[in-house]
């Protein structure tokens, strides 16, 4: 996508909430590999899929800086509850913070450390799922979260075009990219599951449990 093109975009989509334009701002000014947050585009896709779905109890999987658990949960009704991810503990004092700021500390849980071992521990049928941690580890998250995804619960799952290098001809030489194709291809394979890509950004696939 072109800049320009982006710009157009944004600019005819519903405004950026202030909260989340500071948590973009801040994290491009302070945090290593600030393209990996969501951003507005992104945001607003997942606050308004959460508005459609009406999700009671949500799992994220990659909180990053905290810009996608806030957008989920402006989707999300006041009843709802979500739990999200974070390996990085350097990160969990700058999400604390805009939790706080957002207001919407009672109605998440951060769990810091890894993904595969949390996930186990959580005993909630989810309506929603958001995966965007760790590339290598996408086709483990999608197995343990499958069995408690409710029938007709959604998984999206971010960057799984992978800047392009998942339909390059040659084997992949890195084992990100692998991870992304794997994934992808079990997804394909899967009859469990309903699912269409997007090309939105860097690529989303949304999962229907059937």
């Amino acid at each position: 996508m072109t800049i320009e093109l982006e710009q157009y975009i944004l600019s005819h989509i519903d405004p950026e909430e202030p909260i989340l334009h500071e948590l973009d701002r801040y994290t491009n000014t302070h945090i290593l590999r600030p393209r990996m947050i969501s951003g507005h585009l992104q945001g607003q896709l997942l606050k308004m899929l959460c508005k459609i779905i009406q999700p009671e109890q949500v799992l994220e999987i990659g909180t990053f800086t905290g810009y996608s658990a806030i957008s989920l949960l402006r989707g999300m009704p006041i009843t709802g509850h979500l739990h999200t991810i974070e390996a990085n503990d350097e990160l969990e004092s700058t999400i604390r913070f805009f939790f706080a700021k957002a207001a919407i500390e009672n109605q998440v849980t951060l769990h810091i450390g890894k993904a595969l071992d949390i996930i186990p521990t959580l005993t909630n049928n989810f309506d929603f799922v958001f995966i965007d941690g760790d590339k290598r580890e996408y086709s483990q998250y999608y197995e343990a979260v499958l069995p408690k995804i409710k029938k007709g619960g959604i998984i999206m799952a971010d960057n799984i075009l992978w800047a392009g290098k998942v339909a390059r001809p040659n084997m992949p030489d890195d084992a990100y990219t692998k991870g992304i194709m794997d994934f992808n291809d079990i997804v394909a394979r899967d009859s469990r599951v309903e699912k269409v890509i997007l090309p939105i950004r860097d690529g989303l696939t949304l999962i229907r449990k059937i």
